[in-house]
């Protein structure tokens, strides 16, 4: 496998995490910032953080509507909680005029699991990740409330309200509402790279 030049928006949020977890699979990951480096990569991560304020701020650096169209056309794309609402075609309880990239036939629930303080970790069943099971650590997370045809559900959490997606897919697009950058743990990281990266570059 080639080694793949891999960009996380940079903006605000976690975004060291995520560079940290991709270079522990082997490949070079960078912190992007600029319009221009958008032409270089070969998969972009929207990390964790705070998903109305990274919106704004790729507005002010020119970076929205250019994100927006290079996941349209395909760029392999991965975003963790803030990433995961980034990428949603709808948003409930957004904030006043907020805005997605878009990627993802889904409808997702900002803070679903509740606030700060309601912040826990549970072991998550990744279909395509084997034994043992992947810790999520789920920090004001988000949590799918609805897909469209042609997502693909990779792992749920049993809820009050019913089983609810909190990692899917679509074409070259995936979301995870927990935060595999804040374990040692890269195997989420490592089947973005094999399963959607890989194939999408062949």
């Amino acid at each position: 496998m080639p080694t793949f030049r891999i960009g996380v928006l940079s903006l605000q949020g976690d975004f060291r995490e995520h560079i940290r977890s991709v270079e522990s699979t082997g490949h070079f990951a960078f912190a992007l910032n600029r319009v221009e480096e958008l032409a270089g990569i070969d998969a972009l991560i929207l990390p964790g953080g705070e998903s109305t304020t990274i919106a704004k701020l790729a507005k002010s650096f020119d970076l929205f509507e250019p994100i927006q169209s290079a996941i349209a056309d395909g760029l392999p794309v991965y975003g963790s909680c803030a990433g995961m609402i980034l990428l949603a075609r709808e948003i409930e309880g957004a904030a006043v005029g907020q805005e997605s990239f878009g990627g993802i036939d889904m409808k997702v629930r900002r803070n679903a699991f509740g606030r700060q303080v309601d912040s826990f970790e549970s072991d998550i069943n990744f279909e395509g990740i084997s034994a043992p099971a992947v810790r999520g650590v789920f920090i004001r997370a988000p949590w799918v409330e609805s897909i469209g045809e042609g997502v693909h559900t990779l792992a749920s959490v049993q809820t009050d309200s019913g089983p609810h997606p909190v990692a899917v897919r679509q074409r070259n697009a995936m979301a995870t509402s927990f935060h595999p950058e804040l374990t040692e743990d890269s195997r989420v990281h490592r089947f973005f790279i094999e399963e959607i990266v890989a194939k999408a570059r062949r």
